[in-house]
This record gives structure tokens, C-alpha cells and sequence, in this order.
């Protein structure tokens, strides 16, 4: 069996975890979207003749290949909801045991699309959970757009859990943030200097507070904007690494876990550089049209899922010896998760089955 074939094999196994078996138009979509995943994992980009060039065709001319996959992406039929969010759901109902950071950015997709991603902490990494895909180069989008995006959210996660999240400067909006205290969420989120704040009967701008390299101040039981929205507290920190003060606002009442999870934010930026730079350069693609972006990251996020799983597998002793050095290890679990899959398809080994990741990066279930 050629290597192609044992990826698409190893790749088909592991999303039944979430699908199962599927009939007719269903089925046939999943090949598909096995085969796109295949494809960009052993490309390494999301342009579509790349991608057909790794990916199973059963003899078929790479053209017809292409074609295959630009239908699949021009189908209305399928979407973010359909084939992302029960992979979403049973990650966050695996993982539900511990508290669930979530956090919101957006980047550059295709040729002149901005993709708002909801993805949830993992070790260093971000795991994708649902998005959305707009025409715009950069810029923020509506705060309507921010509070569907969580919505769908709020109904995958099991009764109970625990969740943070965690937002820069755009997800700040007063509605929003009435939103997650309905849902029972914890959040921090930057908010700009010139935001108006009343607190001991005055109100200011956060900016005016006086605040120098290596200080620090909080303001709780705090209102925010001329609607005076409350009661949060505000923090202001200047680390004196930085070239300007930090400016937060969170429903946390310890102003020291507000700054210690807001720090966690970053590893969103390490999804993003694997999913382009580093990974498969979704940022590259020829495509314009922001639903057909948006189902290709169907298929690249759940690369990267599936991805990221191996790299957790690869953690165990048995492997990381024959991967990288037993004392030390410099990669991610990006990175470890393709050496693995590239090392069993050389030395003709299983590729090592599953999905979902487990509790820690550090234990294997």
C-alpha cells in the first residue's frame, strides 16, 4: 500500500470517532474531506494542485483530482457546523474535566479574507473549534459577529464546565461581555486606553490613571463606557520590557490570575504560524470567496487536530527515542506530530490511531 493510501487510511479512522458511519451524499463528503486532509498534510499547503499531488485519486488524472476538491468546496451543502463542530464538541467534552481557556483572534486567509477563529488552549498550542470567514484584508468585525461565534460555543460544552476566555483589544464590547456572565464564563480581555471608566465616583479615561515602567494598578467594582457597564475591574500593568502599558478588563475578582491567564492568550499566534508559515500556508491560497475559505479550514484545521494528536503520541518515551533526542525537546507538537506520521510511513509502522487529544500533552489515554 502506498504511503498516500496508509495516510488517507490512518486519517478515515480517526475522524469515525466523530462521525461514524455515514451513507450516501454523506459519505461520499467524507472521502472527500479525508482526501483533503490527506493531501495537505503530506503537501504541506492548501493550493489545490499541491494538495491532489499527495492525495489518494484511484487512477484518476490529477485534473479530475482538483476538480473533486473545488466542488466539494463550492457545495453549500457543507459547512463549519456540519463537519467542524461535533469534532468540537468532543474535544471540549474530553477535555471538559480541567478548565477550558478560549480564546478569539482573526488572520489572513486566501487572497483577501480575514478568518475569526474561537480556538481552545492545549499545552502551547490552540485547537480550532469554529470560525468565521469575511471579506476583508484586516480590521475588526462587528461585535454581532463576535457574539454568534461564541454562542455556537456556549451549546457544545457539557453542564458544568469551567471556562476562560481570553480576548485582545477587539472582543472588549460591553455585549459580549453580558454574554459570557450569562454563560457563566470567566474572561479577560485588552481593552484600549481611551475607554471610559467611573469608579470612585468619577469618571476617566484608563489612560489618565497614572502609570509607569514596572507599576502596576487595579480598579474593581469598576463601570466601563459611557453606558457604564458593571461591575468588572480594570487592570493597568507596564512591564518594563514593554514599550507601552497593558490595559485589561476581566470578571475576576484577583487581578494577579486576570494577568496570569491573559498571558496564555499567545498561544493562538502559535495555530496561526503553523496553519500558514510553519504548516500549510492557508494564507497562500489562490482562493477568494469566503465560504469556500471557510470550508477549506474544514480540512486544515482538522489536519492540524489529528496533527497535533500524533505530536502528543509522540511524547512517550517509546517514540520520542526514535524521533528526537530522550533528554531534550526542542519541537512542538506540531512539528513532532509530522515527524511521526513521516517516520512510520518510512519504516512501514502503523500510524497510530485516534483523534482526540487527552487531558495532558504529557499523559497518553
Amino acid at each position: 500500500m502506498s504511503d498516500t493510501y496508509r495516510r488517507y487510511r490512518a486519517i478515515k479512522r480517526a475522524l469515525t470517532q466523530c462521525f461514524g458511519t455515514l451513507q450516501g451524499h454523506q459519505a461520499r463528503r467524507l472521502h472527500t474531506l479525508v482526501a483533503l486532509i490527506c493531501g495537505i498534510v503530506g503537501s504541506r499547503h492548501t493550493h489545490l494542485p499541491q494538495i491532489a499531488s499527495h492525495a489518494p485519486g484511484s487512477g484518476a488524472v490529477q485534473e479530475s483530482v482538483i476538480m473533486r476538491f473545488r466542488r466539494w468546496l463550492q457545495n453549500d451543502h457543507i459547512s463549519v457546523e456540519q463537519w467542524m463542530l461535533p469534532v468540537a464538541q468532543a474535544l471540549l467534552q474530553a477535555l471538559a474535566h480541567q478548565p477550558l481557556f478560549l480564546v478569539m483572534d482573526g488572520s489572513t486567509v486566501g487572497r483577501g479574507c480575514l478568518a475569526l477563529m474561537v480556538s481552545l488552549l492545549y499545552g502551547n498550542r490552540a485547537l480550532p473549534l469554529a470560525w468565521v470567514v469575511v471579506k476583508q484584508r484586516k480590521g475588526h468585525l462587528p461585535q454581532e459577529v463576535h457574539r454568534a461565534l461564541l454562542a455556537q460555543i456556549h451549546v457544545l460544552l457539557p453542564a458544568g464546565a469551567t471556562v476562560i476566555f481570553l480576548g485582545d483589544g477587539e472582543f472588549d464590547g460591553t455585549d459580549l461581555q453580558t454574554d459570557m456572565r450569562q454563560f457563566g464564563w470567566h474572561y479577560v480581555c485588552r481593552t484600549a486606553s481611551n475607554i471610559l471608566v467611573t469608579a470612585f465616583g468619577y469618571q476617566f479615561a484608563i489612560g489618565d490613571v497614572p502609570l509607569a515602567p514596572g507599576e502596576g494598578w487595579y480598579l474593581p467594582n469598576a463601570q466601563m463606557t459611557e453606558t457604564q457597564y458593571g461591575p468588572v475591574t480594570l487592570l493597568g500593568v507596564w512591564e518594563s520590557k514593554y514599550t507601552s502599558p497593558l490595559y485589561l478588563v476581566t470578571n475576576l475578582a484577583d487581578p494577579d490570575q486576570a494577568l496570569t491567564y491573559y498571558r496564555r492568550r499567545a498561544h493562538i499566534e502559535t495555530f496561526f504560524s503553523d496553519q500558514k508559515s510553519r504548516g500549510f500556508h492557508v494564507h497562500a491560497s489562490h482562493i477568494s470567496a469566503p465560504q469556500r475559505l471557510a470550508r477549506l479550514l474544514i480540512a486544515s484545521c482538522l489536519a492540524y487536530i489529528w496533527i497535533i494528536y500524533l505530536g502528543v503520541h509522540a511524547l512517550q518515551d517509546t517514540w520520542r527515542r526514535r524521533l528526537h533526542r530522550r533528554h531534550r525537546c526542542d519541537l512542538s507538537l506540531f512539528q513532532l506530530g509530522l515527524r511521526l506520521v513521516a517516520y512510520c510511513l518510512r519504516e512501514n509502522l502503523p500510524i497510530p490511531e485516534g483523534l482526540l487529544v487527552p487531558a495532558s500533552p504529557s499523559i497518553i489515554t
